[in-house]
């Protein structure tokens, strides 16, 4: 499965652990940047992995920023995105089970590494449940057609 990255100045450190996590565990990962802990605008690096899985490039993503809610925000701006803000394991699971989440936004500066690292792993590792939570979906795609 490839997965694709990207992260802010904030969230440029986790980021780089978050993929040597990713590739120690065999994923194949594509990373959008940032290079540094200079300062950057964080809709520049949501929209390169968003579009990577609206154009079916990664089969998920990962974001960090400072909290995590500025890079949700900006990726779910791109259609087929559904990008979740998770500060743990059970909401990575959640965010999977029932809204097949696409994109996981982690904010560096609200969870620790380990706790990182634990919320990427639940949440590759979990499934779409489908049921009712399909139908739910298609709602909220029809959202996205209006």
């Amino acid at each position: 499965m490839k997965i694709s990255l990207g992260a802010d100045h904030a969230g440029f450190e986790l980021k780089q652990k978050i993929k040597a996590h990713l590739v120690n565990q065999g994923f194949e990962v594509g990373d959008h940047g940032t290079a540094s802990a200079e300062s950057v605008d964080y809709p520049d690096f949501a929209r390169a992995v968003g579009h990577d899985i609206a154009e079916n490039r990664a089969k998920r993503g990962i974001l960090v920023c400072g909290t995590g809610i500025g890079m949700a925000i900006a990726a779910n701006k791109v259609h087929g995105v559904r990008a979740a803000n998770v500060v743990s394991a059970d909401a990575a699971r959640l965010s999977r089970e029932h809204n097949d989440a696409n994109v996981l936004a982690l904010g560096a500066r609200l969870v620790d590494e380990q706790t990182a690292l634990q919320i990427v792993d639940k949440w590759l590792g979990t499934e779409f449940a489908g049921g009712r939570h399909l139908r739910r979906l298609e709602k909220i795609s029809e959202l996205e057609r209006q």
